[in-house]
């Protein structure tokens, strides 16, 4: 597929990530991880600024009242809002200490599906759900790196990304519960496209239930069919594309960020920016976390 990248905020970040569309203050939020800022893009004016520098976000929510849920390193999760950090939701997860949160997504009923990774190798990830209440439970551990969810429009299905497994799971999803079983492989990318298409990232899921997944060192965004099998490919101009979302008073912007600009490449030189296009679809409005509202 053939169309026009347009490069709208040319921050150099580290890892930009889980690009999220406001809708209430029409603005587009995404975090860069490693350097603890959260920067937000207003496309009425054309201008982006940092409106958070702390601890690293990993990812956050949309809550039910327009705040944001920052899930932060440590299993640590605040609430943010008018450019401050207001309160705290969790002050921190046991056996957590040494990871951050690393994707994480609201679900129908608002409670926030989450997942860890720590700062070292092996199988260690873990996926979370925060319940309404905040209160916690771990549900899935053993995997790599944790990354883009989404969930299918008749609420049956929650797809999950495992980065360092190059492969995307989806499982039966209970919206009444928010329990996931049967889990069973989506798509993987082999050994031998990974050079290409590199590592399946963050995604999101458009109208018609196709997938749109980020691709990690592939330079291009990949659009699967609900059965699994490519149906479109965007280049990018970064290497590393890290998440993607839907914005605008249609949805029908596609939001990509992308990594790798705390190290200069002359040969990715718009690494860490974020990036708009029109693919010609469009998304559906992301549901909104209801975490310890009143």
């Amino acid at each position: 597929m053939s169309v026009n990248v347009e490069t709208v905020a040319p921050t150099s970040c580290a890892t930009g990530e889980n690009p999220l569309w406001h809708p209430d203050e029409q603005l587009l939020y995404w975090t860069d991880i490693p350097a603890g800022r959260l920067y937000r893009f207003n496309p009425t004016t054309h201008h982006h600024e940092m409106c958070y520098e702390d601890r690293p976000v990993g990812g956050f929510t949309l809550q039910a009242d327009g705040s944001l849920l920052l899930f932060r390193d440590r299993g640590n999760v605040v609430r943010f809002r008018h450019d401050r950090v207001t309160d705290t939701v969790i002050e921190s997860i046991p056996d957590l200490e040494n990871t951050r949160f690393n994707d994480v997504i609201a679900d129908p009923g608002g409670r926030v599906f989450a997942g860890t990774i720590s700062w070292g190798n092996g199988n260690n990830g873990r996926l979370y759900r925060i319940e309404i209440d905040g209160k916690w439970q771990l549900i899935a551990e053993g995997y790599r790196t944790p990354n883009g969810m989404g969930f299918s429009a008749d609420q049956q299905t929650m797809y999950f990304t495992d980065s360092g497994a190059a492969c995307i799971y989806r499982f039966a999803y209970d919206c009444t519960t928010g329990n996931i079983e049967r889990r069973n492989l989506f798509t993987q990318t082999e050994v031998t496209e990974a050079a290409t298409l590199g590592r399946s990232d963050g995604m999101t899921i458009d109208n018609e239930g196709f997938i749109w997944s980020a691709r990690w060192d592939g330079g291009r965004i990949i659009r699967y069919h609900p059965q699994g099998h490519i149906v479109d490919q965007i280049l990018m101009p970064a290497r590393k594309i890290s998440s993607v979302a839907f914005g605008g008073n249609d949805l029908a912007d596609l939001y990509a960020t992308s990594a790798g600009g705390n190290t200069p490449d002359h040969a990715d030189p718009q690494a860490g920016a974020l990036f708009r296009l029109r693919p010609g679809a469009a998304g559906r409005p992301e549901y909104r976390s209801r975490i310890c509202c009143a």
